[in-house]
């Protein structure tokens, strides 16, 4: 049984709609470790870890790398943590920002092309 506010592998998975093999990989490479285990050595995350994995979620669609998440992870990490410093990591997020920025704007357009062919194609079959 997880400890309080403790949620085993398919809870998070649930939640998160990713699968088990991506959380278990994720695990491997070092992306999302889990908070503890239990007795049974199964993996048990925390809510934080929740919203950390829902970050990495958010970043897919725009196409960044797992080296990528790990960079901003550490990033986001070190603003609270002051591991190396603040003026670095912030310069780091606000790249990121912009980067993310230019990414969704180019989605935005992709998106704008999908929707006018759509509309040919609907034009086509309504006439």
């Amino acid at each position: 049984m997880p400890g309080a506010g403790m949620m085993q592998i398919g809870e998070l998975a649930e939640r998160t709609e990713l699968s088990l093999r991506t959380l278990r990989h994720y695990d491997e490479i070092g992306l999302l470790e889990p908070t503890g285990r239990s007795e049974g050595g199964f993996r048990l995350y925390t809510e934080g870890d929740y919203e950390r994995l829902m970050l990495i979620r958010r970043m897919k669609p725009l196409g960044y790398s797992l080296e990528q998440m790990r960079d901003l992870l550490r990033a986001m990490d070190a603003t609270l943590t002051e591991s190396y410093s603040g003026a670095e990591a912030m310069q780091l997020l606000a790249e990121f920002l912009t980067d993310a920025e230019q990414r969704r704007a180019k989605l935005e357009k992709q998106l704008a092309a999908a929707d006018e062919f759509i509309g040919l194609l609907g034009d086509r079959i309504r006439s």
